[in-house]
């Protein structure tokens, strides 16, 4: 059997590594623009001098040769002949393929600016040979603007704070993160930036950009009307999937990405899927688990995505540890919402309805998280707790009736 695997990140090498548990006399050939295996998650330890390129890594030491892997890397792919199971690369080199994984991740998406695109002092933050281009334009520059504070916005923050330049933050939404959390938990990140001198423009997008004869952008003016300097653009303002090289393949595409089933199949027989190429859930423990359930179905062994909290999201700026997963915020009325904090920067809260969890934040103390879990994993239905949520302990679990109805103490 002859496995191709596009993409070497979070879904593409733990997809790799479960095709060779499962299959040790397999072909194995890895295709990717990287020429390097390490975690986009902490690219910001990088620019902050915390990590070396090797500390970056996510896989032991000779991973490729171990695991007989055929790597071809610096180089993507052009086209995909599904018909014909080959993937054309960028030089026209041709390779075939019985059982197909597509890994191929995302890449910066550019609002429609005028002047964006072209502008030379513009760019993104994916990969590791733009943090390298932020890292070295970041050297001659006084004013850096990051367009976006989600999770990749904020990692770019943190990386540059300790370089002592003038740094903005500008974000449409109202208030830092505002997809993994709530205005509480979001606000101490935002405290902690603003101790740090960054400058934070929310409910606010970019209008227009200044440019110099040079096609350098001088100056940002805000949708409020407010201009501020800028030398140095850094766009996090959103990811697109990497499948224009399918065009023309057949292979179902919708406009967040690929499409996969809970197996991780496409639509076309013995091409699968995993990770940010499906426009979904763009977090790393995701695209993991993806790509272990695309590649165990690949080789036979059937596995299924069917966990409930695909969006969960842990973080750490600052020094200030948080936990996020589901939703935020309850979607209505009929959704019951229990909170607890202390002076300390401790924050929990918890989203449910019905007995049923559909989201919780916890800030701070994270001990908590295992007690979370096990209410998750094991169902149970929280409605009949009879003390507070955040009071309970692991003994708890074990306190059930002959009808198998769990009980509580007061």
């Amino acid at each position: 059997m002859k496995y191709v695997v596009l993409g070497a990140s979070a879904a593409g090498i733990n997809g790799v590594r479960q095709l060779r548990a499962l299959d040790s006399n397999a072909q194995i050939t890895l295709i990717s623009k990287d020429d390097k295996i390490y975690s986009r998650c902490i690219l910001h330890h990088y620019m902050e001098g915390i990590r070396d390129v090797k500390k970056l890594e996510f896989v032991e030491d000779n991973f490729i040769e171990e695991n007989k892997i055929e790597w071809i890397k610096g180089i993507g792919a052009a086209s995909l002949n599904a018909r014909e199971k080959e993937v054309v690369l960028e030089d026209g080199r041709k390779v075939s393929f019985d059982k197909l994984l597509i890994a191929t991740g995302a890449n910066t998406f550019f609002p429609p600016i005028p002047h964006l695109r072209e502008a030379k002092n513009a760019i993104g933050f994916r990969n590791f040979d733009d943090c390298e281009k932020i890292m070295e334009m970041s050297k001659v520059c006084n004013n850096i603007v990051v367009m976006g504070a989600g999770l990749v916005g904020i990692d770019v923050i943190s990386g540059l704070i300790h370089t002592g330049k003038n740094i903005s933050l500008v974000e449409m939404k109202g208030h830092m993160l505002s997809i993994q959390l709530d205005k509480k938990a979001a606000s101490a990140y935002e405290e902690g930036f603003k101790k740090h001198g960054v400058n934070q423009y929310y409910e606010k997008g970019i209008k227009e950009l200044i440019v110099n004869e040079n096609g350098e952008i001088i100056e940002i003016i805000l949708t409020s009307g407010e201009v501020i300097p800028c030398d140095l653009l850094i766009v996090a303002a959103g990811v697109r999937s990497n499948v224009a090289f399918l065009e023309g393949s057949g292979v179902e595409v919708d406009r967040f990405g690929l499409v996969i089933d809970e197996l991780g199949r496409t639509n076309v027989e013995d091409i699968y899927g995993a990770g940010d190429v499906t426009g979904r859930n763009p977090i790393w423990p995701t695209a993991a688990k993806e790509g272990i359930i695309a590649a165990s179905n690949m080789t036979g062994v059937k596995a299924e995505m069917t966990d409930f909290f695909a969006s969960k999201s842990t973080m750490n700026f600052l020094g200030i540890p948080t936990m996020s997963l589901g939703i935020n915020e309850p979607e209505d009325d009929s959704y019951t919402v229990v909170m607890e904090n202390d002076d300390e920067g401790n924050y929990k809260k918890i989203i449910h309805k019905d007995g049923k969890i559909y989201g919780a934040i916890i800030q701070g103390d994270l001990s908590y998280s295992g007690i979370l879990t096990q209410l998750i994993k094991n169902n149970i239905d929280v409605s009949k707790i009879k003390k507070s949520l955040f009071k309970i302990d692991y003994s708890d679990f074990f306190n059930m009736k002959d009808n198998f109805e769990f009980t509580y103490d007061n």
